[in-house]
């Protein structure tokens, strides 16, 4: 189980940020909750393979596959696919962070290709997708907590580097924000490495 972290602004109430396989599904239902576009990806924007699509996959079929990712309920699992965040000993939050060649949605993204010299195949290259609060827990360190605890997650699992596909504040729109904010991947440490569009950045952080 990974440590504690204090959330500013939370009242400091203990934060504590777990993989999610040490979390129960019905936990990461909770984050998600029943409406939205959280409720509807079910975290498979980056993970449908080739040639599909959301209306081709109905919604119970991504739930069933996002399940399966985070192997959650099992906390003695060596695998998962992200991270889930307690505030008070309540599901307040998911961050998506597994090696880029695992989530086939980034190879049709121009985000972390453009201008760069990548191999899309390194799969010392991890990626943090997602980065998703709760509704009603918004503004309270829960986003800067993840990004920062997937780090030494992806590290311990022998990353050798971590990237974020942040957008910008004033070009994001509702739940665009999905993707994380620049604040908190560069509060985690990781630096700006490219601006392949007017509203997304490419930051990294070399972890070895």
């Amino acid at each position: 189980m990974m440590g504690f972290v204090t959330a500013p602004g939370a009242e400091q109430a203990e934060l504590r940020v777990v993989p999610a396989n040490e979390a129960s599904w019905a936990d990461l239902q909770t984050v998600l909750g029943t409406r939205g576009q959280g409720a509807r990806c079910q975290c498979q924007r980056y993970r449908l393979r080739p040639r599909e699509s959301f209306a081709g996959t109905p919604v119970e079929e991504r739930a069933d596959r996002w399940r399966q990712q985070t192997d959650a309920g099992h906390p003695d699992s060596d695998t998962t696919s992200g991270l889930v965040a307690f505030l008070a000993g309540e599901p307040v939050g998911w961050c998506a962070v597994a090696p880029r060649p695992d989530q086939p949605g980034l190879r049709h993204s121009p985000v972390p290709w453009a201008g760069r010299t990548e191999d899309e195949a390194d799969a010392g290259v991890w990626a943090v997708t997602c980065v998703f609060t709760r509704a009603g827990y918004r503004r309270r360190g829960v986003s800067r907590a993840l990004v920062r605890a997937a780090v030494p997650f992806a590290r311990e699992r022998g990353a050798r580097v971590l990237e974020g596909y942040p957008m910008l504040p004033v070009a994001a729109v509702g739940e665009e924000l999905h993707v994380g904010s620049v604040s908190a991947f560069a509060a985690a440490g990781l630096v700006t490495v490219s601006h392949p569009t007017t509203r997304r950045v490419v930051m990294r952080l070399d972890l070895r």
